[in-house]
């Protein structure tokens, strides 16, 4: 069984445009377990790479854009 932790995202005034979208698509990651899982429901279908290109642009934090689709 694979284990997946959460990490803390790196600040955008630390890291660059390729650290941002590597975190990001490491997050969103497929786990294939769906059942445990939950992170495409929270998708709802939407790209992540596109849900957090704010983020990856170093306009908005990761936190902020999280709490949002989570509405």
């Amino acid at each position: 069984m694979e284990r997946f932790t959460i990490m803390t995202p790196p600040r955008i005034e630390q890291s660059t445009k390729e650290e941002r979208l590597a975190f990001v698509l490491n997050q969103w990651k497929c786990l294939s377990n769906c059942e445990i899982c939950g992170k495409c429901s929270m998708l709802r279908g939407r790209n992540e790479e596109m849900l957090y290109a704010d983020y990856i642009d170093g306009k908005r934090s990761y936190m902020d854009i999280t709490l949002e689709i989570r509405m």
